[in-house]
């Protein structure tokens, strides 16, 4: 065993570890969380970067510290640009796609997202649901995980159980995001930005980018979510 050539990768080994552990504390805690395309992509890059900058004793280590950092460097600026665009995040991110819509399977949805049938019944079985005729919407995020609605008649405690027929299951829709109207979205609630405008100074809020996340149901119900810059989270300790 080549001793000076085991401590020379043990040394790199280290710098290596030292260099993925700041650039992941740059990116944050969602790099390290669920991953978009884009996050993974950036990921599998940034750990060929380390393996071998740790490995290949022959190239200079500050080169594979330089392109951990600059992937790193591109990765934050990406997420910093698509907080602020929603075409960006869009583009970088992704978005949600319904795959199941009041009860229907939406095969081209399916196609699009290269999920076949026995994937999505696979994912309606984790998720808790072994008959599929159970679920109302069956949504694939951004990030490929399924999120799934139940029918309201088998939600825990429904309405079923004293004999009230409920009303049928309908989607929330966006209608403000980061301060945008999502025109698209209010003309799928057959509403328009001069409806939404007046209910939004009713309800005192007359400036919408003050708005984080504004939402609208079936019933005409809006919810606003104000973007609380001002307020200090929490800091939560071990």
């Amino acid at each position: 065993m080549d001793f000076s050539t085991l401590g020379t990768v043990t040394y790199r080994a280290l710098i290596s570890l030292f260099t993925l552990f700041v650039v992941t504390k740059l990116l944050g805690k969602k790099q390290v969380s669920e991953l978009s395309l884009f996050d993974y992509v950036i990921g599998i890059s940034i750990g060929n970067f380390a393996a071998e900058m740790t490995i290949n004793t022959e190239s200079p280590e500050v080169n594979g510290i330089f392109a951990v950092v600059l992937f790193g460097i591109v990765a934050y600026l990406v997420s910093w640009f698509t907080m602020k665009s929603i075409r960006l995040r869009r583009l970088f991110m992704g978005t949600p796609t319904i795959i199941i819509q009041e009860g229907k399977i939406l095969r081209n949805n399916m196609h699009k997202v290269h999920l076949d049938v026995n994937d999505l019944l696979e994912e309606c079985r984790i998720k808790g649901y072994f008959d599929i005729s159970d679920i109302a919407y069956g949504i694939m995020e951004a990030n490929g995980e399924m999120s799934f609605m139940p029918r309201s008649i088998n939600k825990p405690l429904t309405p079923n159980d004293i004999n009230l027929k409920p009303d049928k299951e309908k989607l929330l829709a966006n209608v403000i995001i980061d301060g945008k109207i999502m025109d698209k979205n209010l003309q799928l609630m057959n509403k328009d930005k001069d409806w939404l405008l007046k209910h939004l100074t009713i309800k005192g809020h007359k400036n919408i980018h003050n708005i984080l996340l504004c939402t609208l149901d079936a019933n005409e119900k809006v919810t606003i979510y104000e973007d609380n810059d001002d307020l200090t989270a929490l800091d939560i300790l071990e």
